[in-house]
This record gives C-alpha cells, structure tokens and sequence, in this order.
C-alpha cells in the first residue's frame, strides 16, 4: 500500500493549479447559480495584463472590472498564483497547426519554422509572459500542446526522445531571447518589431567618439546599415542556423548507424 509521501503530488502546493488547468473545475458546488466563471475572470485578468503587465493585475482590480466583490472571485481560484497559470494557458492559445506539405525528410524544419514564428508572435501580443512563464510552475494543456507539435515535428528524425525535448528547448530559448530583447527596447510599442535597428540606433549614440576602442563594434554596425538586406535577421538568421545544426547532427548520426535510445 503506497505511503502519503507516495501518492502526494510532485506539484506540491501548486497541485491547485493542476486542478484549475487540468480538472476541470468550473463553478462552486454551492449556492445559485454563478454569474462568474474562470474564463470570464481569466480573460478579464489578460486584458490587464496586456495593458498594463503583470502587476497590473491584482484580484481587487479584476472584481472591479467585473462589478462583483473580491470575495466572488475566490469561489474560482483561490489566489494569484493559480490565476497566472490559467493567464499563462490562455494567452498562449491553441498551438499553430500543422504546417501543410510532403511528409519528407525536410519537413520537420518548415513546422518548427512555423512553430518558431507562432511563439514569436504570442510574445509580441503579451509580453508580461516574458516574466510569468518561468521557474516552477504548471503548465496547462494548452502550453503542452504546443511542446507536443514541436516534438512530434522531430518523431521520425532520429533523434532521440531525449534529444527531440532539449532541440524544442533550443528552439524555444532563441524565440524567447530575441523576444525580451524587443521587450527592453520597445517596451511594447511598434519600434520593438525592429530590435535591430533600435540596437543599431543605440550602439551608434554609445559609439560617437569611441569608435577607436571599439572598432570590431562599430565596423559590424557600419556594415549592418550599409546593408539593407542584413537588418533585422537575428530572429531568422539564428533560428536557421541552430536548424542547419539540427540537421547536420542528425546526419552525423546517421552516416554513424549507431543504435540511438528513442
């Protein structure tokens, strides 16, 4: 017969996120029925957030927008910490679908292409989750359908099951860098599209006069605006090249005919 210890959750003291994201629960058991409801305090909550980040957000805020007491909310979640994890899901939104084309040995890089520019995007719409998404959390199902498109798109590639999660956790940490890099610069606004030449701008004002200590800088800036071809490609220039990697891993292997765990 299994112990406490065995059959408590590895969750710990978030399983109440577990039950909100994955249970299901929709109203009190009690009492008439409710005008509330999770997804209307949750979208409410985003449209906070989206307006004004994460610390805009607070439940006292929410029951104002809604017109109910802070107590109503509590009969849905109980605090913040679980209202953030149903942000988190619903922000994030069903995963991109599959990318249409041949089933060839290339395809695994056109979804994760798509997968890639699909994640930029919901970071561009909510940037707070730049902040929330991070440390020990619960991810909810629609968040783990997205990791579930990426790995599938690597099944039949030859990595390793292994492999195919820290190829997705790659892929995901470039999305995610370049992502806070137009957070900090544009702060949400439209300049935040083009990181590139918001950084370029910067480095020319920071350079003026000090070229000379700095002349690899100032050459690569130089050649970057001489170029119009070049702006603006850390997104695509990366994410190719950590693909082209993939690819010539997979290919290492393979010519190898070395057994691999899958």
């Amino acid at each position: 017969m299994a112990g406490d210890d065995e059959k408590r959750s590895v969750f710990g003291d978030q399983a109440g996120s577990v039950e909100l994201l994955w249970g299901g629960r929709e109203r009190p058991g009690r009492g008439p029925k409710p005008a509330l409801s999770l997804e209307r305090i949750t979208r409410t909550a985003l449209a906070l957030a989206d307006a004004g980040g994460l610390g805009a957000v607070s439940m006292q805020r929410i029951a104002a927008e809604l017109d109910f007491s802070k107590m109503s909310l509590y009969r849905y979640v109980p605090g913040k910490t679980e209202l953030v994890a149903l942000m988190i899901d619903m922000a994030m939104g069903e995963p991109p679908p599959d990318t249409p084309g041949p089933a060839d040995a290339g395809q695994w890089r056109v979804v994760l292409r798509a997968w890639a520019k699909a994640l930029t995007e919901v970071y561009e719409r909510h940037p707070w989750l730049l902040g929330a998404a991070v440390g020990p959390r619960v991810m909810g199902p629609n968040e783990l359908g997205w990791t579930e498109r990426a790995v599938a798109a690597l099944a039949d590639t030859g990595l390793s099951g292994g492999e195919q999660f820290d190829a997705v956790v790659v892929v995901s940490g470039h999305v995610r860098a370049l992502a806070q890099v137009s957070a900090s610069m544009g702060l949400g606004s439209a300049r935040a599209k083009e990181p590139e030449q918001v950084m370029s701008a910067a480095l020319n004002e920071l350079l003026a006069g000090r070229a000379d200590r700095f002349p690899a800088i100032a050459a690569a800036v130089a050649a970057t605006e001489a170029d119009v071809t070049a702006r603006d490609q850390a997104g695509e220039f990366g994410l190719e090249r950590i693909l082209d990697g993939l690819e010539a891993y997979m290919g290492r292997a393979s010519s190898m005919g070395r057994d691999r765990p899958v």
